[in-house]
């Protein structure tokens, strides 16, 4: 009979993971406490409008196919997907009438950082010239490999390798070496809070966010982000796979430094082995009950290491359709960026927020009633342990004005608070108890130099066998398509151990 694995959390990395063992032959069983596959990739429905909950951009698109040709699938029956040009839009709360359109058309986008700086095009390209370089060699060396014992990390050849990536600047101190212009820099490095970090903390290897947008472009799945998940549990099903919903895990059960299986509802569940999916940091610290597995990660260890940002996020149904908006993407800075992001990562209130605004519905039609659209509208807030104040109702209404305050300055929004007919939000005490996010930090442990690459809590459990991790707080990182290499290193982890395969650096069987 097959080896049976439990797969702890229906997330993308779950779902990724429980696919590709399912695929190597194993019996897999998912448990997850919502009612819904995806994780933070869910999906809210209100009033006839479909909203996704967390992400919303697609990059590196050959990442989310990947999944469904390993398994001799055709992605595009799963996921179709189309590129988006322009990317986004970028608006600043001082000129709200100026906006910018970002593209990956390199014709188009020269025009447009002319129009802003003139001086900084040779910047701008030397910039794409000098990450990418170092992305390669992240790319082939360390994103698609584990690091298991220290050696994996200190021997010459990796060590020599690492240099290359230069992690000890900032990302907004790389960014300045080639771009002068604030606006501009601005423009292009915020992006790493796409992963939780300011990019005044950042290492200045994650300005490869923007880098792949601009080579690889931003793409669009039919019916929204959440359709990657719908489509990876209906993958994981073809395939013979089990999912249990609305299934709590309480406890993974460890026996002489071995897990033996799960606790859910109460009941023990036996098997072989298990992945856990649930945030490492709340996973060790409240399913791990066995003292010698937690090994460094004790309880003292977890609530000193450092989380990534929030999300104050808002789902509104409005009454009619948004023509004078013209992408699926938009940005809206404040004019002081610093002190926003500074604010953000102190737990100060904001009184002054940058945020996004997403119109999936531009896109698919059948997101929204007939002839409207919904606005997904996402700011970048504290964690619920470094901020500074309560998420209560004042603290949502106060950012819910300041939010449409703001888009009423930009033409076609003037009118919006009269235009909402339903609206939901979410904050980061939801991410906390409804995804189990430590903190609320809806990107994990944040991704300072300290805690990346091998300092980061890797797939295998260091002190129990049977028992590997997966997901945005554990290597190689956040973000879908990083988070989807978790999953890949983390399976790779188990079959070293279990069948003996042995990967290379970048993931093929040797």
């Amino acid at each position: 009979m097959n080896k049976k694995v439990i797969v702890i959390g229906a997330g993308v990395a779950g779902l990724a993971s429980a696919i590709r063992l399912q695929h190597a032959g194993y019996q897999v069983e998912i448990y997850e406490k919502e009612a819904l596959p995806g994780g933070k990739m869910n999906r809210i429905q209100t009033g006839g409008y479909a909203f996704d909950l967390g992400p919303t951009i697609v990059m590196m698109p050959e990442l989310y196919r990947e999944i469904f040709q390993f398994c001799g699938r055709n992605p595009d029956d799963y996921i179709p997907m189309e590129r988006l040009d322009p990317m986004y839009r970028v608006y600043y709360s001082d000129k709200p009438h100026e906006p910018y359109d970002i593209t990956s058309d390199f014709v188009e986008f020269t025009k447009t950082v002319e129009q802003i700086s003139e001086a900084d095009v040779e910047g701008f390209f030397l910039y794409l010239h000098e990450i990418y370089k170092r992305f390669m060699v992240a790319k082939h060396n360390i994103i698609q490999r584990p690091f298991r014992k220290p050696r994996d990390f200190y021997n010459f050849s990796m060590l020599k390798k690492a240099l290359k990536l230069k992690t000890f600047d900032t990302a907004d101190r790389f960014m300045s070496k080639y771009i002068k212009n604030e606006r501009l820099k601005q423009m292009i490095s915020f992006q790493t809070l796409y992963i939780g970090i300011s990019p005044f903390r950042s290492p200045s290897f994650y300005t490869m966010i923007p880098m792949l947008q601009f080579l690889y472009g931003v793409w669009f799945i039919k019916g929204g982000m959440y359709t990657m998940a719908t489509a990876m549990e209906r993958l994981f099903k073809e395939l013979g796979g089990t999912v249990h919903y609305n299934a709590n895990v309480q406890e993974i059960v460890v026996h002489n430094r071995k897990a033996e299986g799960i606790i859910v509802d109460g009941r023990r569940v036996p098997a072989d082995l298990v992945v856990c999916n649930a945030d490492f940091p709340y996973a060790i610290k409240n399913l791990v009950k066995d003292r010698a597995t937690k090994g460094k990660y004790t309880d003292k260890k977890i609530d000193k290491m450092k989380y990534s940002c929030s999300c104050f996020l808002l789902y509104l149904g409005m009454d009619r359709k948004y023509e004078e908006i013209e992408h699926v993407h938009n940005f809206i800075f404040t004019d002081d960026l610093k002190k926003n992001l500074n604010d953000i990562f102190a737990g100060n209130k904001l009184t002054n927020g940058s945020f996004y605004v997403y119109i999936a519905s531009k896109m698919d039609a059948s997101l929204a009633p007939e002839g409207k659209d919904g606005l997904y509208i996402l700011m970048p807030v504290s964690h619920a342990a470094s901020a500074k104040y309560e998420w209560n109702e004042q603290t949502i209404a106060e950012y819910r004005s300041y939010i449409l305050n703001t888009l009423r300055k930009i033409r076609g929004f003037e009118n919006i608070d009269r235009e909402i007919v339903s609206e939901t939000c979410i904050t980061p005490r939801d991410f906390e108890s409804k995804f189990n996010a430590y903190n609320g930090a809806t990107f994990g442990l944040m991704p300072i130099l300290s805690q990346s690459n091998h300092m980061r809590p890797q797939s295998k459990a260091k002190h129990c066998d049977n028992l590997y991790f997966t997901g945005s707080s554990t290597h190689p990182g956040a973000g879908v398509p990083i988070v989807l290499l978790s999953a890949k290193i983390a399976v790779q982890e188990l079959l070293q151990d279990d069948q003996g395969m042995i990967y290379d650096y970048s993931g093929k069987r040797s």
